[in-house]
């Protein structure tokens, strides 16, 4: 369950800043709950599929884990959402054949959620293609300005060659796309993989080696140190009684340059999930991993505020590399809603986001002073929503501001110390979304 010390600061209203908790702790499950119709697969489990699902909710709501992605989450979905209480649910896809079964049941709170196709599926061995499997994102919200990327996925299965061609395409397919959209970010991804390390067809591996992310099974249960490839597969009973053997459900993580993430705690939590009589529930033992955090002391995120669209941008990756990044100026262009925001750092590397329209305002900074807070307003407009104005206030008192103030609005409020030195958030031809980057002065 969620925990987090020091003060939690809800979201601003008002320029006050306000002390967000530092640390805090959350735990996140991988579950395949054997939800095809039980006349396509069995999946040689005992009893009815119904009552076992509902049991899996009703476990689920007991057992309160933070996040929980699911697999194969068909035709008994309504059943499972019926015994859970999580307060965060994705809503169905559907079942069978028009559902990809992955759904995500949490504590926390999420914007920018998409299903994703994979681009090559095999039905070599099974009917891998009978259903629109893929891979969901979401950013989710842990704390007060504490964000990580979810990715749940469901890859091809069987071990013919076309089956192990798809499923390496698969992984290599969220590898890509969490170079692109979690750039700079936080991320966890996990699900059924239906890879094995000891396979020498499958890449789990591409995880670590193309986008810097920690396999907890890995890192937790073998020492670091992954099986070799073409050796012997290390087979699990279900539930199993240890963790040192290999299954295809798998959480790999990694922290970002404002956050860190450790796992504290890995487990194959199989016999936290039973009927009542003692049989497993599904024919794939659940992944159980514990996690803390710690925000940086050098660079820290507000929540963001306006819509889900256009591009994902990200200062963060580049201030990393500064050594103790500090604001020089910013620019805001605007006038019927925010049209761009662009600072510049005192090295005088500048960052621009949005597109030329509207009327630019520049405000540079004196000896001394910082950008400390930042009052945004969102607007719709064609049917989206977007960022329709931006004022931000110096620590002297000074401001600049662009686009139509309305009364939607936010105020982000450095703590103190701290300074606005760039932002991430997604634009196109305007500001579609804004969330700050704090520098420690």
């Amino acid at each position: 369950m969620v925990s987090a010390t020091s003060s939690v600061g809800l979201l601003s209203l008002v320029p006050v800043a306000l002390s967000a908790a530092t640390t805090g702790t959350f735990d996140a499950i991988t579950f395949n709950v054997a939800g095809l119709p039980a006349f396509l697969n069995g999946n040689d489990v005992p009893g009815d599929k119904t009552e076992n699902t509902a049991r899996i909710g009703q476990l689920f709501a007991q057992n309160d884990p933070d996040i929980i992605h699911v697999q194969e989450d068909f035709n008994y979905h309504a059943t499972l959402y019926a015994n859970d209480d999580h307060p965060y649910r994705t809503a169905t896809s559907g079942g069978v054949p028009f559902g990809d079964g992955l759904n995500t049941l949490s504590n926390f709170d999420w914007v920018d959620f998409e299903r994703t196709k994979w681009a090559t599926c095999s039905d070599a061995s099974g009917s891998d293609c009978l259903t629109p499997k893929g891979f969901t994102f979401m950013r989710a919200k842990i704390s007060e300005g504490v964000w990580a990327d979810l990715y749940n996925l469901h890859a091809d299965a069987g071990t013919e060659t076309a089956d192990n061609t798809a499923r390496a395409a698969n992984l290599k397919q969220v590898s890509d796309y969490i170079k692109t959209y979690s750039d700079g970010n936080s991320v966890l991804v996990f699900g059924d993989t239906n890879s094995r390390y000891t396979r020498s067809d499958d890449v789990p591996r591409i995880f670590s080696t193309e986008n810097g992310m920690t396999d907890a099974w890995v890192q937790l249960a073998k020492g670091g140190v992954a099986p070799a490839a073409g050796s012997d597969a290390l087979l699990c009973d279900n539930p199993s009684p240890n963790t040192t053997c290999e299954i295809v459900d798998k959480l790999w993580y990694r922290g970002s340059p404002s956050l860190t993430l450790a796992a504290t705690k890995f487990q194959y939590a199989g016999s936290q999930y039973l009927q009542t009589d003692g049989n497993i529930l599904s024919d794939h033992d659940p992944v159980l991993v514990d996690f803390t955090w710690t925000v940086s002391t050098k660079l820290r995120i507000s929540d963001p505020y306006g819509g889900p669209h256009g591009d994902f941008y990200n200062d963060i990756s580049t201030l990393s590399g500064v050594s103790s990044p500090t604001a020089s100026s910013i620019t805001l262009r605007g006038a019927n809603r925010l049209d761009a925001v662009s600072l510049t750092l005192s090295s005088g590397q500048t960052f621009t986001h949005g597109g030329t329209g509207g009327t630019a305002s520049t405000l540079k900074l004196n000896s001394g002073e910082s950008f400390t807070s930042a009052t945004i307003c969102q607007g719709t407009y064609n049917s989206q929503t977007r960022v329709f104005y931006m004022q931000v206030t110096t620590s002297s008192g000074r401001t600049v501001a662009a686009g139509t103030q309305n009364s939607d609005c936010v105020t982000r409020t450095a703590e103190s110390g701290w300074g606005i030195v760039g932002f991430t958030g997604r634009s196109g031809d305007e500001v579609d979304r804004v969330a700050l980057i704090y520098g420690k002065l």
